[in-house]
């Protein structure tokens, strides 16, 4: 095994662990706590790092097949994701505060696909 592919999948692995830790935490508190969106924003890098190094590996970072074009919008939805987590907790609005483990539920929802599809079919499917 190269290094690159044990970086790529210890990086992906990694991304898994903490963003799945920062969505069901913050969906079995139903609330948005601090702590939640340095999760989401440490799961987005590691899964940057990773797709970057299996982009690599593959030539390329986008392609243009099933896999690859969840994984860009999975990755385009977390730094989202990342990003509306920061401006809900600083403008302390409790109402999105509350609200918000249903749009991280189904950001992860999304973000699973190209994981799984990568773990099972390779970035072929």
């Amino acid at each position: 095994m190269s290094n690159i592919l044990v970086i790529a999948i210890s990086f992906i692995f990694a991304a898994c662990i903490l963003y799945t830790l920062g969505v069901w935490a913050e969906k079995i508190k139903k609330k948005l706590l601090p702590w939640h969106a340095v999760v989401f924003w440490l799961g987005f890098v590691c899964d940057t790092i990773g797709t970057g190094a299996m982009g690599k590996m593959a030539g390329s970072i986008i392609q243009f097949n099933f896999h690859g074009l969840t994984g860009l919008l999975a990755i385009l939805l977390m730094l989202f994701h990342a990003i509306w987590a920061t401006i809900v907790l600083v403008r302390k609005n409790e109402v999105q505060i509350l609200r918000f483990h249903k749009f991280s539920f189904v950001v992860w929802i999304i973000w699973l696909i190209p994981m799984v599809t990568g773990m099972i079919l390779g970035s072929d499917f």
